[in-house]
């Protein structure tokens, strides 16, 4: 297995081998600029081999890895290194400029790999720092609810664990090409690395890659295995419809970040004869949470999936007691996966993670809603910002971006609930008016549900991730909300 390719991009491919004698080049690289254990060692590069053999390298001598996506902009930046405080940062010549604007001195990737690649051609090895179970293995920073990102604490007992729990129950195989499309700075990407490590398979990483060139690449590389978010799901049935070529291998699509509408869920099922298409539930703040067995994908419709093996999930009404079976409350997570918190901020994460009020054991409060059936089978509902009341109902803008996504013509959704400014609101990417798109939702949702105002996009924007761009649609709305 050595021998057996590792990781590719778009300028080649790496064996274990090679992957792993990379990895211990750098790690020497680091020790010899004093870097050691629980140092951060911040990264915005470009995700591909090189940053895999970073990644393994730093966790070889004991540091701690914070990859941010090469198009995060100062002003995170600034927030970013004040609260991990690192210890040595990495850019190339397009991040250099502004990382050294607000990070002091950066070593660019290309004077740093060189020396790398002496140390790898002298067949340098590196001796293993000991690594505790409870010490850091990465920061992986996101937004949401504060208004600067927050770094999830991943020590390597939770991340080994998550890694493994979720190669066993999506059943990665030897013979596996993972086709990647996501950041390493994103735990959806990052983690995709380790679990194909963990199965001695491949993974293509194909973050760099054309979206027109896309299914060919996927050929090419003999992809069986695709994570998805619903904007690439959309994309592949998009250039699937275009192509007379046969389809690329994929014999099974991993979706989470966003629901994947069913009319997309179909349309994959009938461009890719005989794939699995799995639904996972999950936040970075315990990796994975639920994932649908795959052989059961095209059951229980609505579901997102069984806990992961050695996890539990609650569902706990406000005052925090369980609610039966069908009920639904919030989706609180327990078990060896759960993250210990978020770096340098204590006051969101003792409200995020909470002990367990008769055992103490950590829980994650994922402030999202749903429900479990007889079987523990997971339903989610939507999260806190979703959910809402009109007109005395009580409604979900995900029931609302389904609907829209059932309507032939309509690319992408996205629903944003009523606020000061301007009433419930759908947008969605389309050629199709915007009479039209709301004639097609009264068709299919009840009177309180249909959006009062609907915009047309001939594009959706989208964050780092490829999640609908939320913030910048409600500017959009609000500067033009009639």
């Amino acid at each position: 297995m050595p021998d057996a390719p590792a990781v590719r991009d778009g300028t080649g491919v790496w064996t274990y081998r090679q992957l792993a004698a990379y990895s211990e080049a750098f790690a020497l690289w680091l020790r010899g600029r004093g870097v050691g254990r629980g140092d951060r060692v911040l990264l915005q590069l470009p995700t591909d081999r090189t940053l895999a053999a970073l990644f393994y390298g730093a966790a070889r001598c004991g540091a701690v890895f914070v990859p941010l996506n090469p198009a995060m902009k100062a002003y995170h930046l600034r927030q970013i290194v004040a609260n991990s405080e690192p210890a040595l940062v990495i850019g190339d010549w397009a991040s250099a400029g502004r990382l050294g604007e607000v990070a002091g001195p950066v070593h660019l990737l290309d004077g740093l790999w060189a020396e790398v690649e002496e140390l790898y051609a002298q067949g340098a090895r590196f001796e293993p720092e000991p690594v505790r179970a409870d010490d850091v293995a990465t920061l992986i920073y996101t937004s949401g609810s504060t208004a600067a990102p927050k770094a999830v604490i991943c020590p390597h007992a939770q991340v080994t664990f998550a890694s493994r729990a979720l190669t066993q129950a999506l059943g990665y195989r030897a013979d596996d090409v993972v086709f990647c499309r996501f950041p390493m700075s994103w735990d959806y990407g990052l983690y995709k690395v380790l679990m194909t490590c963990i199965a001695r398979c491949e993974i293509v990483l194909a973050d760099g890659e054309a979206d027109l060139v896309l299914l060919r690449r996927m050929r090419e590389t003999g992809a069986t295995v695709v994570p998805i978010v619903p904007s690439l799901a959309s994309m592949i049935v998009s250039l699937s419809r275009r192509e007379k070529d046969a389809p690329p291998p994929v014999r099974m699509f991993t979706n989470t970040g966003a629901a994947l509408p069913q009319s997309v869920i179909d349309a994959l099922r009938e461009h890719f004869p005989g794939v699995r298409v799995v639904r996972q539930y999950g936040q970075t703040e315990a990796k994975r949470i639920t994932v649908m067995p795959p052989q059961e994908d095209q059951e229980r419709p609505g579901a997102v999936g069984l806990p992961l093996p050695g996890t539990r999930v609650l569902i706990l009404d406000p005052d925090g007691n369980p609610v039966p079976a069908g009920e639904v409350g919030e989706i609180v997570a327990a078990g060896p996966h759960v993250m210990p918190g978020y770096w340098n901020s204590p006051e969101v994460t003792a409200k995020t993670f909470r002990p367990d009020p008769d055992t103490g054991e950590p829980r994650l409060h994922t402030g999202d809603y749903g429900s479990l059936d007889a079987d523990g089978y997971l339903y989610f509902e939507g999260r806190r910002d979703d959910m809402f009341k009109r007109k005395g109902f009580r409604m979900s803008t995900l029931e609302i971006e389904a609907a829209a996504m059932d309507i032939p013509g309509v690319r992408a959704a996205a629903a944003l609930p009523p606020g000061e400014r301007h009433d419930l609101a759908v947008f969605v990417e389309s050629e199709l008016a915007p009479a039209a798109v709301l004639k097609e939702l009264k068709e299919r949702l009840e009177p309180a549900k249909v959006p009062a105002i609907c915009r047309v996009l001939a594009e959706f924007p989208l964050t780092q991730h490829g999640k609908n761009a939320r913030k910048e649609l409600a500017l959009l709305l609000d500067g033009g909300a009639k």
